[in-house]
C-alpha cells in the first residue's frame, strides 16, 4: 500500500489503497474518522463524488464506512442479504459507475454469512426456506455449486467463493461495467471481512489503473 491520497481519488489503484489503509487504521485501533464533520456535511449538500462503490451484505456487523475508516460522501453503498444480485442492484451499481463515475467496485463478503449458510443448509437437506428467503437462497446457489465443484466445503471459504463469483457476475451481467473494465477505467475487486478481528482481505487482485 502507498501513502494516503492527498487529492481527489480518481483511479482504482488509489481507491483500493485508500480503503486498505483505512482498514489498517481500524485494525490498529487508531481510526482517523475522516470527512465526518459539519464542514464535510455542508460541502456535500450540493452533490457527491464517492471514490468507491461497496456492494456488500446487509449484515449489521459489517458497516463499510467504519471498517474502512471513511466518512460522508466517500463510499456509495449497495447492500442486500448475501450481496445477491437482482435488477435493482445492477441499476444502483450502474448509477454509481455511469453517473458518479466511481473507479472501483468492492464486492464485500464476510465470514459466518447467514445467507450463505442458509443456502448450504438447503443444498444439504433438500428443503428450501419459505417466502422471499427462498429467492436469496436461489441467487446464492450458483456460487455454492461452484465452490462444491472445486471441493470447497467450509462455510467461510464458500463465502469467499461467493464474493469472487459475484464480482464476475456483475461484469458479465452489465455491459456498462464490462466496457469500463475493458478500457481500464473501472476495477471490480472481491474482498472478505473477518468479524472477529476486523481485517479485510483481497480475494482476487485485478489489473489496476
Amino acid at each position: 500500500m502507498s501513502e494516503p491520497a492527498t487529492g481527489p481519488i480518481t483511479t482504482a489503484h488509489t481507491a483500493l489503497d485508500t480503503l486498505l489503509l483505512g482498514n489498517a487504521r481500524y485494525l490498529s485501533g487508531s481510526p482517523a474518522h475522516p470527512n465526518q464533520d459539519a464542514h464535510r456535511r455542508t460541502e456535500l449538500a450540493s452533490g457527491q463524488k464517492p471514490f468507491a462503490l461497496i456492494f456488500g451484505c446487509s449484515d449489521s456487523r459489517v458497516a463499510a464506512e467504519i471498517i474502512f475508516d471513511r466518512g460522508l460522501g466517500d463510499l456509495f453503498m449497495v447492500r442486500t442479504a448475501g450481496h445477491v444480485v437482482d435488477d435493482g442492484v445492477l441499476g444502483s451499481i450502474e448509477f454509481g459507475v455511469e453517473v458518479l463515475e466511481v473507479p472501483l467496485i468492492v464486492v464485500l463478503g464476510h465470514d459466518s454469512c447467514g445467507a450463505v449458510k442458509a443456502t448450504a443448509d438447503a443444498y444439504s437437506s433438500g428443503e428450501m426456506p419459505g417466502g422471499y428467503l427462498r429467492k436469496i437462497v436461489e441467487l446464492v446457489t450458483p456460487s455454492l455449486i461452484s465452490a462444491r465443484r472445486r471441493g470447497i466445503e467450509e462455510i467461510d471459504e464458500i463465502v469467499a467463493e461467493h464474493a469472487v463469483q459475484t464480482a464476475h457476475l456483475l461484469v458479465e451481467r452489465s455491459p456498462a461495467l464490462a466496457k469500463r473494465v475493458a478500457n481500464g477505467t473501472l476495477a471490480v475487486v472481491p474482498m472478505a471481512y473477518r468479524l472477529a478481528d476486523g481485517e479485510v482481505r483481497v480475494l482476487e487482485a485485478p489489473a489496476l489503473a
